[in-house]
């Protein structure tokens, strides 16, 4: 794989930001490694980071590149703060530099494929809300999306007793109201159409997140949607995020 740490000024944020890429190498990649470039333009997974960590965070405590390395997926791994993925209240853009600028940007830089079916995207705890939040609301342009340790229930989680995040954080992404129905992941999931992407959602019973995910499943299961599901045993750390964002790669519908 070529990784690229890529610094580039954001019209949306109106600075600069920075992305880490994964690139798809052709051929052999080294000495236990595979390299496996198509002819064409490669998928790309949006890989999102969790409250406080930044787009470097995956390559540098989970095995992402290997992983990915035989797959011949790009990875996109973007930098937005503690935004929890939306235009914050008293801050500055992120859903707008996500969900419309981020692409543009990545395939004026980069060969990527622009096909619904070889867009993906995952991220772990603030950032498993944002990708279910993404897929939800542009389910046209992602084949599929993945919740690890998501905080999939923002509208209860801002007074809950096991919250960890800093008042001071949700005032200045929410303000202080409660997340809107746009950011509110079950409340999109109850008004959504058929089309949506697959949905694989992940959690450890012992996460203080986990009846966050069982909330988000249940809501799924009772309008009739699927979606993939595994409980079982695991805490909120990379031990459990590193292994699952393996079995997330195999379950993509990639074209291999």
């Amino acid at each position: 794989m070529a990784r690229i740490r890529c610094d580039f000024f954001s019209e949306a944020l109106g600075m600069g930001t920075s992305m880490t890429v994964l690139l798809p190498d052709r051929g052999a990649a080294g000495i236990g490694m595979a390299g496996a470039a198509g002819d064409g333009d490669p998928p790309v997974l949006y890989l999102l980071h969790g409250l406080t960590d930044d787009d470097t965070a995956w390559t540098r405590r989970s095995s992402i590149e290997r992983y990915v390395a035989p797959l011949g997926l790009a990875v996109v791994m973007p930098q937005v703060q503690r935004s929890f993925y939306r235009d914050e209240e008293h801050g500055n853009r992120y859903w707008t530099f996500l969900s419309e600028e981020l692409p543009e940007v990545c395939r004026s830089f980069f060969r990527l494929s622009t096909r619904r079916e070889d867009t993906f995207v995952a991220g772990l705890s603030m950032g498993g809300y944002g990708a279910v939040k993404w897929a939800l609301r542009h389910p046209d342009r992602f084949a599929a999306a993945a919740s690890l340790s998501g905080a999939l229930d923002v509208a209860r989680r801002r007074d809950h007793p096991s919250s960890p995040v800093d008042p001071a954080v949700w005032h200045t992404v929410w303000g202080d109201r409660p997340p809107p129905d746009e950011d509110d992941t079950v409340a999109l999931l109850e008004r959504a159409g058929d089309d949506l992407p697959a949905l694989y959602v992940a959690c450890g019973t012992e996460d203080f997140l986990y009846e966050d995910s069982v909330r988000f499943v249940d809501t799924a299961r009772r309008l009739g949607r699927p979606l993939a599901v595994d409980f079982g045993p695991g805490d909120h750390d990379w031990a459990y995020w590193d292994a699952q964002i393996a079995a997330v790669l195999a379950w993509l519908p990639l074209r291999r």
